[in-house]
């Protein structure tokens, strides 16, 4: 092993702790990982996140202080499978550990969003934000058009544009909650960009819905938000009505 890495300055060190516990915690909203697994072994955890031993030690160290990860000696690390104060991201791991159905979230993002376009258009400079969120549907036509779409990058330019629509209300905790459920939407997310990606005459269609709510901001359309978010959602909720049954055959 490349032991530079240990001996790299406090804040190139920081950077690889704080990649280590992103990774692991990516890989359990994932479900990579899953409450109650245990993680890989320490040298396969240097090599996945490319760290050295003192950079995993000290990431593990951290998540089992945030009550994500819990030690049991001369056996293992394992993921915790009950709820703790202390957790990392509380709300989020809470989240996790209840595997809500994928259902909830669309009303969950739905009810996040509406609340945040309410109060977003209240503030005198909230159009400001129009030209950013032109520019950042522009490039996700163009993505999705072109002759190798990249999911990844669709994925990308689509959370930009909530985020940027959350920022606009200077609130913290609008802008955390926006994140976990992006997070934890993912997967979901890039199957519904996938389905759309294949079926002709859909791209245009799921443009325009991101296309309305960038109207309805520029116009300060306050009437009009409820509608234009359940639209917005329409192929995530469909997708997910659709393979339904299909999850409920998976063995357990």
């Amino acid at each position: 092993m490349d032991m530079s890495k240990e001996k790299a300055p406090t804040e190139r060190r920081g950077s690889v702790v704080e990649r280590v516990i992103n990774g692991i915690i990516s890989s359990i909203i994932e479900g990579e990982l899953r409450p109650g697994d245990q993680l890989p072994t320490e040298p396969e955890l240097c090599k996945k996140y490319d760290a050295g031993r003192n950079s995993v030690r000290e990431a593990i160290k951290q998540l089992q202080a945030y009550g994500v990860v819990y030690i049991r000696r001369a056996d293992g690390t394992y993921i915790s499978d009950s709820y703790d104060q202390k957790m990392l991201d509380p709300m989020l791991y809470n989240i996790i550990l209840h595997q809500n159905d994928w259902k909830d979230f669309v009303t969950l993002r739905a009810v996040i969003d509406i609340g945040t376009l309410e109060l977003a258009l209240t503030l005198p400079n909230v159009t400001d934000c129009v030209p950013d969120l032109e520019r950042i549907v522009d490039a996700m036509e163009e993505e999705m058009h072109s002759p190798d779409p990249s999911k990844e990058r669709i994925m990308e330019l689509d959370t930009q544009f909530h985020d940027t629509i959350a920022n606009t209300v200077h609130n913290p905790q609008v802008a955390s909650v926006t994140e976990y459920i992006t997070r934890l939407t993912v997967p979901s997310r890039m199957n519904t960009v996938e389905r759309v990606l294949r079926q002709e005459g859909e791209v245009d269609n799921f443009v325009a819905l991101h296309r309305q709510i960038v109207d309805l901001i520029a116009c300060r359309d306050a009437a009009h938000i409820v509608k234009v978010v359940q639209d917005h959602y329409i192929y995530w909720e469909n997708d997910i009505e659709s393979e339904q049954p299909a999850q409920k055959e998976v063995p357990g």
